[in-house]
């Protein structure tokens, strides 16, 4: 059919009407983000979200979650069940309600949750419309009520199958493989998960098991999650790893103009600044009017007292609202019955009512602790004042790597060898440990859009470093002059100017070894602390080399993991009488000749590319707070544990 009949035949007929749950399989990414790992993982926690919904309502106190034998999920809560009985005006079961239409249920009536969790609001109907199997189960009323559905559809009617003096309710679903890239359950995403619930909820039972796994004594790993404190023990929790600069967690909870707000902040003797901001149980990584509020009371009060104490009379320098939390710890966590949410990636809060309660909140608690316990005060106060000081140095530092402009092409980096195009959008930039290695990529690149930065052994561990240090570095200045990125703007001195990134792949190409692991962590953990607003956008990306060449004759195939060169070798074998199979193991990118590295790692349409994102902020703090940092405890502890699955070549 030419062009001209496609659009003569363009008609009513083309226009699709897509009923119930259809949209959804439709395009499922709009419902749930994804259909990779993050989709995946998503489904759970809308499912916990309704139960979390009932504990907020305070009828549940304990939810279960299980990772069953075939990757199906379990979640049994104690509320008080979803109603059964008939919805007036859908003339179906309110529980088939709930389950197969879109926006239908209680978190929309504000006479049953004052507020609710979850970021799209979609629910459990969105996990049904994705599962091959979803079954529900409702016990309310001293009846036990059941439904099954498939890819949405319900199975039967609303049927009573026993009787039961509990309450609460049962969903088990099963993913659909045909929707999703992997339907297989990480334990540990769960598991960070579910533990940050329990700490923004005090007082809810979590537990998680894997019946993946079985013991020698017939059990399954469980773990507990449970909360007295909130917020005062999340802070801790996030600060284990680093030496306290004072030994207590301020702390306030209350309602603010109709508002409930809970804050916690702590400080430590780091040089970097922790702010995890929730409404309604969602990480708004991108802040919004509640952040802003917490920084504004925060800044304003700890001005005043340092003011009002004169320990800023004899300095010359000004305090900037940055000094204010270098070494910051803190959680804010505010309710809002209709949280409206902007930004990349919808999790930016634009409710400006929120601002005012919040900065009222934490300035109220922190002028109480700082008349209550001067000491501490002194300190936080001193650590502001070294910071203002670094600041300072760090600025002219930033300077010599910002002197010249980048995108008229003068002051870049000799080492870099930059591609022809000017499109960032089709612009890549891979940084490469080692200059052999450089050099052998940068014979191997396509050299029209892929851009080659060879980095010199180990960059500046930055978690253990000092700004005017990190700006100081070498290895560091070249980063930022390649990218064509600076530090600060007007709002805010630590964003990015990313309108001139030059880049919009930045791949890190390291040696599959221990050290080229170590260089990969150094480069991601500059990245997190200094550069965030670039994984956050999908920037960063880890190139992955292969492990092994297994080559009889003439004929090379590459591996990259045991079964794959296992699996080689084998049809090798057997393609032949000779059984001669030579395993070649790389160790290092400069093993590889070009043409090989371009084959196997750079070449877009064969590679594979490792995308960098942040599922959970609190969690990747921690670790690269517990990886990188001073405190040396925590990590022996982590390698003790993780040693045994650590791989030995022969």
């Amino acid at each position: 059919m030419s062009e001209e009949e496609r659009k003569d035949n363009y008609s009513a007929d083309n226009i699709q009407v897509l009923e119930g749950l259809e949209a959804v399989r439709k395009r499922p990414a709009m419902y749930i983000g994804d259909v990779g790992l993050k989709g995946l993982h998503h489904l759970v926690y809308e499912v916990v979200d309704n139960s979390i919904d009932e504990a907020l309502a305070g009828y549940c106190d304990t939810i279960h979650v299980s990772i069953n034998e075939d990757n199906s999920i379990t979640v049994l809560d104690n509320g008080r069940g979803i109603p059964t009985a008939m919805h007036t005006k859908e003339k179906k079961s309110a529980l088939e309600v709930v389950m197969t239409v879109l926006h239908a249920g209680g978190k929309f009536d504000k006479d049953t949750y004052k507020v609710s969790g979850g970021l799209h609001g979609v629910g459990v109907s969105c996990v049904n419309a994705l599962s091959t199997h979803l079954m529900a189960t409702v016990r309310r009323e001293g009846k036990v009520f059941q439904q099954e559905y498939s890819i949405g559809k319900p199975l039967y009617d609303v049927k009573v199958v026993g009787e039961s003096n509990e309450t609460g309710t049962e969903v088990t679903f099963k993913p659909d493989a045909s929707i999703f890239e992997s339907t297989e359950y990480n334990f540990d995403t769960l598991a960070a998960r579910m533990r940050e619930l329990a700490f923004l909820n005090k007082g809810i039972t979590i537990t998680l098991k894997d019946k993946r796994i079985t013991d020698d004594e017939g059990n399954h790993p469980t773990t507990r999650y449970f909360s007295e404190g909130g917020l005062r023990e999340f802070a801790q929790y996030l600060d284990r790893n680093r030496e306290a600069l004072i030994q207590d967690v301020i702390y306030f909870e209350g309602e603010r103009e109709r508002i409930p707000v809970e804050v916690s902040l702590t400080y430590n003797t780091s040089y970097t600044e922790n702010i995890q901001a929730y409404v309604n149980n969602i990480n708004t990584h991108e802040g919004g009017t509640h952040l802003s509020g917490f920084r504004r009371g925060l800044t304003n009060t700890l001005k005043k007292y340092a003011t009002d104490s004169g320990m800023l009379a004899k300095e010359k320098i000004e305090i900037d609202g940055d000094d204010f939390r270098e070494g910051l710890t803190a959680v804010v966590s505010v309710k809002v019955a209709e949280p409206q949410f902007e930004g990349q990636t919808k999790t930016k809060l634009g409710n400006r009512e929120v601002t005012a309660p919040v900065s009222q909140a934490v300035s109220e608690m922190l002028s109480a602790y700082l008349e209550e316990h001067p000491t501490e005060a002194r300190l936080i106060v001193e650590k502001v004042i070294l910071a203002a000081r670094a600041r300072h140095a760090a600025r002219k530092a930033r300077e010599m790597v910002q002197r010249k402009n980048v995108l008229a092409g003068g002051g870049l980096p000799g080492k870099l060898a930059d591609c022809s195009e000017k499109d960032p959008a089709a612009c890549e930039i891979y940084f490469v440990e080692g200059d052999s290695a450089g050099g052998t990529a940068k014979q191997g690149r396509d050299r029209h859009f892929q851009a080659i930065m060879p980095l010199r052994g180990k960059i500046l561990n930055v978690e253990k470093a000092m700004q005017h240090k990190i700006f100081e570095n070498e290895e560091i200045k070249n980063i930022y002059t390649a990218l064509g990125v600076r530090i600060g703007t007007e709002e805010d001195s630590k964003a990015l100017n990313l309108e001139k990134l030059r880049y919009h792949k930045i791949i890190i190409m390291c040696d599959a070894d221990v050290d080229g692991s170590h260089i990969e962590t150094l480069i991601l953990t500059f990245f997190f602390r200094y550069m965030k607003e670039l994984i956050e956008n999908g920037y960063i990306y880890i190139a992955t080399p292969p492990l092994y060449q297994v080559k009889k004759g003439a004929k090379a195939e590459y591996a990259w993991n045991e079964d794959q060169r296992d699996r080689l070798i084998h049809d090798m074998k057997g393609a032949g009488s000779e059984s001669s199979v030579n395993v070649q193991r790389y160790k290092g990118l400069g093993e590889m000749n070009a043409e090989q590295l371009w084959e196997t790692t750079m070449n877009p349409e064969s590679r594979t590319l490792r995308q960098v994102t942040i599922e959970n902020a609190a969690e990747c703090d921690q670790i690269f707070s517990m990886l990188m940092g001073d405190d040396v405890p925590p990590r022996r502890e982590f390698i003790e544990k993780n040693a045994k699955y650590a791989k030995i070549d022969a």
